[in-house]
């Protein structure tokens, strides 16, 4: 079965894949970008009309965001979307014109750093939580800064039941040798308020060559605070040109 997806849009392409907050939140302020771009936005398995799933995995997201390629096109991944992003970006990488990794739980890079290991802790306090008190924490953990209305009130609960028997981030390894070697652009963004984040952050950047942003007083989803479309739209503008292979 194909996913639910939602296009925006005429120009070059990007495909914005959400993480553990569904699209309807996750992309909500990209939304302008449809006036340069074609936004092409998928809700994952167990999300929306798409396919129903007893949990996440990022295995299937993979195959799900290369299909959605085509070609080429920019690619951009959220928390738990960004793990597909990343292992579909190794397997295609000539398909990638640029990749961006937002907040990227990659927790098996550094697996043993004290700080990685907190906030795999406080991401599993959270997604264990039950009852009205389970959607204020993960609103919270979100960054989400509006007050929700009375039927967008069940999106919290979407990534709560995803996270239920799905499989754990930290066992994904996408293959950033490759996307370093075919010296596809890479864009690594993380708020300032978690340093297991930053870490993980910090460490896909050195490791294929990309930049590294980080938004100061940006909540886990940064991609809803203020100038990250400005800072995005200025990557894939310089992400344009002839890619030069590492040797």
């Amino acid at each position: 079965m194909h996913l639910a997806v939602r296009t925006l849009g005429t120009g070059p392409r990007i495909v914005l894949v959400h993480g553990g907050l569904g699209p309807e939140l996750s992309w909500e302020r990209q939304e302008p970008l449809a006036e340069r771009h074609e936004l092409v936005v998928p809700w994952r398995r167990g999300y929306g009309d798409s396919p129903a799933v007893e949990g996440q995995d990022f295995e299937v997201d993979a195959d799900d965001v290369a299909a959605l390629l085509g070609e080429g096109a920019h690619l951009v991944g959220f928390s738990y979307g960004a793990l597909g992003a990343s292992i579909a970006a190794g397997r295609a990488p000539e398909r990638v014109r640029a990749l961006v990794l937002i907040e990227p739980p990659l927790f098996g890079l550094a697996p043993d750093d004290p700080a990685v290991r907190e906030t795999m802790a406080h991401a599993a306090r959270i997604f264990s939580a039950e009852g009205p008190a389970a959607r204020g924490a993960f609103k919270a953990f979100a960054g989400i800064d509006r007050e929700l209305a009375d039927d967008e009130l069940p999106l919290l609960d979407e990534p709560l039941r995803a996270a239920r028997g799905s499989r754990p981030p930290f066992e994904a390894q996408p293959d950033l040798e490759a996307i370093r070697a075919l010296a596809v652009p890479v864009l690594v963004v993380s708020g300032s308020d978690r340093p297991g984040f930053s870490r993980v952050c910090d460490l896909i950047a050195e490791r294929t060559g990309g930049e590294r942003l980080t938004i100061e007083g940006a909540g886990h989803a940064v991609q809803r605070s203020a100038g990250f479309n400005e800072h995005l739209e200025r990557f894939l503008a310089g992400a344009g040109g002839s890619r030069v292979p590492a040797r």
